[in-house]
């Protein structure tokens, strides 16, 4: 235990230390200054972005990919509400993160001072905690406890203000000891009655989504999968949770499912539902099951006790983590025959049908034939991320993330994910080749952080699909409005030349033939690389095009 004098700043770096961090995302303010020199020297790489939201991203990209919280440090004011972007994607996809955020001096506190806020008051709602240090001995307790309250029950994000004045007062306060996670195990009764509703099950299917998962509990609950035949569906941005080529594999809930998927699970009388919170998108805007009282028997696990029965009232609720749970699985006996056999093989070759042929699209480039070319020639450890918009839809279908942290978006739905979560990743994983899909408007959300992947010669590949709209909205505009175009129309620039602006490489795909050879040049380049894919605005998603979604709006209509 560390009892030297020394200032809060350099107590918080040692708690860092301590805590097990080895990268810090920021962009520099004078507010926190101290803590940036306390920085210096130490075993902690600072990664310097060039926006605060992009800088915020990287650090939830951590969290999500590691199961530790990642760290971010902003300014106050400005730098704290940019960094809100990355908040709400931490809170909503159940990753650990820790904002550090400058603040006022505390003579000054309560007057309106210069860039001051109440960060309680702000972040009060999408953080699972939000603090202030307001005294220099409780700065290894205050970084102590965020650690784990992100990691506690379901993982999230936690705040913590640094007003200026308190980070140079010296303090003589002990360390804390590294934290763990809390992970809680299922009881025994609830087990024998998960056995008892399965053994009574004729169409029952698993469920896989939320945070805390790792290679065992995946593992684990591969074998639980196999050995009760149960089919298995993972929820939205979840894809890295069962292997797709198993034989168990069912597809995903996310955005544009499978409709033999959806089929399925509404037919099921047993809905087992493991670390997923059945939110808006995976429950297909909560029609998935009845509310409140779905008709299938609905087991759910979660880690977070007062999520259960927020919706749905369970046949079963046991909170639990991942993998304390899945662990649980492996004692628990297989019947010796189930009145589901074959339900499993069906499903899986729905999903291989689903997710192999290239849906014809107009115009000359084809995104599921990218998609697929992108899927057979990545690295089997290779980490893809995309930010939010209608061209994910093709990830969602037509890629397979064969790894555990293979994929990762933004649970929110929020624009602007893709980049910076790929300059996390290449930051972390130096030998992984990581890939970011990204929409033309999506890019330009937190396009600024190619410049950071330039400044530290990080191999990424953006892969930008150009169809010159927020076509999202516009699908919307035209179911609701048809032919009413206003506000979604883009005229974007030239990304190739931006990449090599910046010092990236940069290259323009305006067929499907164009974008191997491009993605080929691209790495063998070893440079931060654009690939500029241009593509038929009418070809809005894999199955549907906006000429048919305005002829079916406008038929409505009369």
């Amino acid at each position: 235990m560390n009892a030297k004098p020394r200032t809060a700043a350099e107590a918080l770096v040692d708690q860092l230390v301590i805590q097990g961090v080895r990268h810090v995302f920021c962009v520099p303010g004078e507010s926190y200054l101290p803590v940036l020199d306390a920085l210096y020297g130490r075993d902690i790489a600072v990664t310097v972005c060039r926006q605060e939201g992009g800088a915020a991203i990287m650090a939830e990209a951590v969290g999500k990919q590691t199961g530790r919280p990642g760290v971010c440090f902003v300014t106050r004011g400005p730098g704290a509400t940019n960094a809100a972007h990355g908040i709400h994607i931490a809170s909503q996809s159940a990753s650990p993160m820790i904002l550090f955020v400058g603040q006022v001096d505390t003579n000054v506190k309560g007057r309106d001072a210069w860039q001051e806020l109440d960060y309680r008051a702000v972040f009060g709602s999408m953080t699972k905690w939000a603090a202030e240090l307001d005294d220099p001995a409780r700065a290894s307790e205050l970084v102590a406890r965020a650690f784990h309250v992100a990691t506690a029950g379901q993982p999230g994000p936690v705040v913590i203000a640094l007003p200026h004045d308190v980070l140079i007062r010296e303090t003589d306060c002990l360390d804390a000891p590294a934290t763990a996670p809390i992970e809680l195990s299922p009881g025994t009764a609830q087990m024998v009655e998960l056995e008892r509703l399965l053994a009574a099950a004729t169409s029952p299917m698993a469920l896989l989504g939320g945070g805390g998962w790792d290679e065992d509990a995946r593992a684990a609950l591969t074998r639980f999968a196999t050995r009760f035949e149960l089919p298995v569906a993972t929820g939205f941005r979840r894809l890295p949770l069962f292997d797709p080529l198993h034989p168990n594999y069912a597809g995903d809930l996310g955005l544009g499912p499978n409709p033999a998927l959806l089929a399925r699970v509404k037919a099921a009388d047993v809905a087992l539902v493991i670390g997923e919170p059945l939110g808006d998108v995976t429950s297909q805007g909560y029609g998935l099951f009845d509310v409140p009282a779905p008709r299938a028997r609905l087991i759910h696990v979660l880690p977070e006790p007062s999520a259960l029965g927020r919706v749905w009232t369970p046949a079963l609720a046991i909170c639990a983590t991942p993998g304390r749970f899945a662990a649980a699985l492996d004692d628990l006996p297989a019947p010796n025959a189930t009145a589901w056999r074959g339900s499993a093989e069906a499903a899986h070759a729905e999903y291989l049908a689903w997710s192999e042929a290239p849906t014809p699209q107009p115009g000359p480039v084809n995104l599921a034939e990218i998609i697929i070319w992108l899927r057979e020639n990545l690295p089997a450890d290779a980490i893809l991320t995309n930010g939010a918009g209608n061209f994910a839809a093709w990830v969602n279908r037509f890629y397979r993330v064969r790894r555990l942290g293979g994929h990762l978006g933004p649970n929110s739905g929020s624009m602007g994910y893709g980049v910076p979560a790929a300059v996390a990743m290449q930051r972390l994983n130096t030998d992984r080749r990581v890939v970011a899909i990204s929409g033309d408007g999506d890019f330009l959300m937190n396009g600024q952080e190619f410049a950071t992947a330039v400044q530290y010669d990080l191999p990424i590949v953006v892969v930008v699909f150009d169809n010159a709209s927020y076509g999202t909205i516009r699908m919307h505009q035209e179911r609701d409005y048809p032919g009413r175009v206003i506000g979604t129309d883009l005229k974007n620039p030239d990304f190739a030349a931006y990449a090599r602006a910046f010092g990236g490489f940069g290259a323009t795909v305006e067929t499907t033939e164009e974008f191997a050879p491009a993605y080929e040049a691209a790495v063998a380049s070893g440079l931060p690389s654009i690939l500029h894919v241009k593509f038929d605005q009418d070809g809005i998603g894999p199955t549907q095009t906006l000429s048919a979604i305005r002829a079916q709006a406008l038929a409505r209509k009369g």
